[in-house]
């Protein structure tokens, strides 16, 4: 199996242009999760394989405790779902047992050859009874001695006609053949798509515990004011308390974005089919991962060229071909040659090896089945206008797809310099704010207000530019799917 490898990753006919759009650091997690960083050599993947045997399963505790946590990119990730995943593997064993069936029915070119030998002795009951009786009585009898007798035959028969019968089996098992890859294309495509987004919702809950992590302080920050302002007689004990319940309301979100940032963390484990002991975090900065310059029209023309559940149909509508031709074969003159050659010797009869052959050929021809062959071709016939049916509502179905991502990339371009624009601002107005608190010309609810619209902002600024990392990532799926190297 090794000689044959499946690429997650494909090129799009379209030219990528990287923006250097970047937020926050390249990696957050929990202050209890970065003491379990893998060492700093950890670049490599060698130690998030999985157990070879997948029948086996931890038994004890500390087999499925977290031993360490390591920063991986998307490039990364998507190369251990091409290693590990299961759904994969299954569809690249698939493909090895088609190419397998597909040999067994190319068999039928060549002629079966056989061989059968046998060796035995024998002595009958009725002849040692005779010899018995005759002793007894006085009768001379000729006593039967026992025999050891040597066979051996060869046989061969060809299949000389079969009316098309033959060559339906090679090619439907070819069309058999051509759709297992198809398919482990598709599932490369739909795995690099979901391992992305998983990836990419990843990064976000990182975001969303750096964000929620920078309220806590802010909070913190203002509450100090609030308290230095008590304690110098210009601030009232109600600014103290409405500060200290923002603060306690920032630290319970913190806390929720942690737990949500583990179970994210999980799910991508999961989904890369990683160690029991190893956990996994997002080392790449969030960013737009590139610009699509393609039109709607060139990217619709690129999918129905290049997605594989179109030649799916197309192999499929030849499958069934190929079965209405056997199915019609099965009433038609079948036509074989039988050939055999076959040695004989008795032991000890002072004849030599004799032998014998026979040749011939052989004609088939079922009259009447009670109609069972007709049916089955009149299955074959509905199956292959299923499949056209089908290619046409997949057809339509993967334009819905493009257009879909088209129009969510663009929305969400948008989106992004309007997200961008509203963080500065929010900013700013927080700086105000505060300023104006400690002058004591503003309230401690411009303040609030302030921080609460800065942790939105952030949080939908990083919301944009990663649903437009979904929205590229679901657009290249939809448009073009990973080469079968």
């Amino acid at each position: 199996m090794s000689k044959y490898r499946y690429l997650i990753i494909a090129g799009i006919s379209g030219t990528f242009v990287l923006s250097n759009v970047t937020i926050g650091s390249a990696q957050t997690i929990s202050q209890s999760t970065q003491s379990q960083f893998a060492s700093p050599n950890s670049t490599s993947l060698d130690n998030l394989n999985p157990n070879s045997n997948p029948l086996q399963f931890p038994t004890k505790s500390e087999e499925v405790k977290i031993q360490f946590t390591q920063p991986i990119t998307l490039e990364q990730a998507l190369e251990l779902a091409r290693r590990n995943n299961r759904e994969l593997q299954i569809g690249i064993l698939t493909v090895e047992r088609s190419r397998a069936a597909l040999r067994e029915a190319q068999a039928a070119l060549y002629p079966n050859v056989g061989l059968s030998t046998d060796i035995s002795r024998q002595q009958t009951a009725s002849g040692q009874l005779s010899a018995e009786l005759g002793s007894r009585s006085g009768i001379p009898t000729r006593e039967e001695s026992a025999s050891t007798n040597f066979s051996g035959a060869a046989q061969l028969s060809y299949n000389i006609y079969t009316n098309g019968a033959r060559s339906a089996r090679i090619r439907a098992a070819e069309e058999q053949l051509r759709f297992d890859e198809l398919d482990v294309k598709r599932l490369s495509a739909e795995i690099s798509l979901q391992v992305a987004i998983d990836y990419y919702d990843l990064q976000q809950a990182d975001e969303q515990v750096r964000i929620n992590r920078a309220a806590v302080e802010n909070a913190q920050r203002s509450l100090k004011d609030a308290q230095a302002l008590e304690t110098a007689g210009v601030g009232t004990r109600f600014d103290v308390l409405r500060f200290q319940v923002n603060l306690a309301n920032a630290q319970q979100e913190l806390t929720n974005s942690i737990s949500q940032q583990l179970v994210t963390a999980r799910r991508l484990s999961a989904r890369l089919n990683l160690p029991q002991s190893a956990n996994i975090s997002a080392a790449d900065a969030v960013r737009l991962s590139g610009l699509w310059n393609q039109t709607l029209e060139e990217s619709i023309i690129l999918a129905f060229q290049n997605r594989p559940e179109l030649r799916q149909q197309l192999a499929q509508r030849n499958i069934n071909e190929q079965q209405r031709r056997l199915a019609n074969s099965e009433v038609r003159p079948q036509v074989s040659l039988i050939a055999s050659y076959n040695l004989l010797d008795v032991f000890n009869d002072r004849v030599g090896i004799t032998d014998g052959y026979s040749l011939g050929v052989r004609a088939n021809w079922n009259l009447f089945d009670g109609g069972a062959a007709r049916a089955r071709t009149a299955q074959s016939k509905a199956n292959i206008a299923i499949s056209e049916n089908r290619f046409g509502e997949q057809r339509n179905q993967i334009r819905y797809q493009v257009e879909q991502s088209y129009s969510n990339l663009q929305s969400n371009l948008s989106n992004v310099q309007t997200a961008t624009v509203a963080l500065n601002q929010a900013k700013e107005a927080l700086t105000l704010a505060r300023l104006r608190f400690q002058a004591g010309v503003g309230t401690q609810t411009d303040v609030i207000a302030s921080e609460t619209e800065l942790t939105r902002a952030e949080g939908n600024r990083v919301r944009a530019i990663l649903d437009y990392n979904r929205a590229l990532a679901g657009l290249q799926k939809s448009i073009s799917s990973p080469n079968l190297k």
